[in-house]
Order: C-alpha cells, then sequence, then structure tokens
C-alpha cells in the first residue's frame, strides 16, 4: 500500500492529521447523482463533476474544475437518496489559486449566484491541504437529512480565479422512501347485487 494513504500528514492549519481510516469514511460520492451535478461559472464544462473522485484518487491533478470569469465557483449536488452529513475535506489549487472561504446549503435545489447571499447553514474558512487530511466537522443537527448540498466557493480578493481538485464527502446514507397513491373507489348508493340472495328476497316480496 502507498505510504501516503497510512502515514500522518500535516497541513497549514498546524494539526498532524493521520489519514489511516478516513479512505473508509470519504464514500459519499457513490451517492452523488452525478449526472445532475450543476457547476455554475466552470471554466470547462462537465469538470466540475470530475472532482467527486474516489478517497484512492484525490491526489489526481488531472482532473479538477477552475473557475472562469471570477473566483468563485457554486456546485449543486443531488443525492440519490437522504444523506447525514458529517465531514468535508477540500484540495484546492497551488498558490493564489487555492479558495479561501467555502459555505454550505442545505435542500435548495438549483441556487445561483443570486441566491448566496442568503444565510448558509454552515461556513469554513479553508486551509490549504495538499494531501486531502484536513476534516471540516459539520453541524450535524443541521445537515441531518440533506438531499441536495450546495456549496459555494470563493478566493480571496487579491485571486482572479480558484481552482479544485477533490471535494470529499462524509456522512451515512439511507434511500429516499417514495410513498404511492391510494385510489379508492366508492359507490354513492348501495347496489342490490351487494346484499346476501336471501335479503335480497325478503325486500322483493316486502315491494309486491
Amino acid at each position: 500500500m502507498n505510504d501516503c494513504f497510512t502515514m500522518p500528514h500535516q497541513c497549514n492549519c498546524g494539526v498532524t492529521h493521520n489519514d489511516a481510516e478516513l479512505g473508509v469514511q470519504y464514500n459519499l460520492y457513490q451517492k452523488i447523482d452525478v449526472e445532475n451535478i450543476e457547476c455554475l461559472n466552470e471554466f470547462e464544462e462537465a469538470t466540475g463533476a470530475t472532482v467527486f473522485k474516489p478517497w484512492e484518487n484525490r491526489l489526481d491533478r488531472n482532473k479538477y474544475v477552475e473557475s472562469d470569469m471570477d473566483n468563485e465557483l457554486l456546485f449543486n449536488i443531488p443525492f440519490t437518496g437522504n444523506i447525514k452529513l458529517k465531514g468535508l475535506i477540500i484540495i484546492g489549487g497551488e498558490d493564489d489559486l487555492h479558495p479561501n472561504k467555502v459555505k454550505l446549503y442545505k435542500n435548495r435545489p438549483h441556487m445561483t449566484f443570486d441566491d448566496v447571499a442568503t444565510e448558509p447553514e454552515q461556513e469554513f474558512e479553508l486551509c490549504v491541504d495538499t494531501m486531502g487530511v484536513h476534516e471540516y466537522s459539520l453541524k450535524v443537527v443541521k445537515f441531518s437529512s440533506v438531499h441536495h448540498l450546495s456549496l459555494y466557493f470563493t478566493g480571496t480578493e487579491r485571486t482572479d480565479k480558484i481552482k479544485l481538485y477533490y471535494i470529499g464527502l462524509k456522512g451515512e446514507w439511507t434511500p429516499s422512501h417514495h410513498h404511492g397513491v391510494t385510489i379508492c373507489t366508492y359507490e354513492l348508493r348501495p347496489q342490490m347485487s351487494d346484499h346476501p340472495k336471501g335479503h335480497n328476497e325478503d325486500i322483493n316480496r316486502t315491494v309486491s
């Protein structure tokens, strides 16, 4: 096994992290509806979805997303079920291409840049983490039933663009429950065929 998966690493937050178990935990990329991911302001179309990779491919620098016009990226991420989201890992670009902040929004599909001024569920100042081992712990009480997640990344004022190589998500997945519609037909008046044969004969004798 490659040593990078088992050895402790340090990011610029000053903390040494041991990533031995992270590979097992960061597997929610499998529960993303990848075909319906939206990434706004990506320089190259459809590159936003490529940063949701298997843990063992997180250091692959061949697949990434870079912003187009300025230093912001907005992801709309639908899941295939309900998520209890617990952790986030970010590998950003080198030097000034690294995002400075991320805001997280729960269950707000198809967000645009006009919507990001609203209060997020949580936000983080991002540290430079080239190995992808620094976890940002989420407030589980706010992310206990997530079927859609929006991530809004921004750079510092001195940056013109930002780049992302990897977005890792940790949590628990449960399937969505779809309740069928029950159709009931009610009769407005009773039919003779609904009554027992003997009862029908009594009715006929009474009428005659």
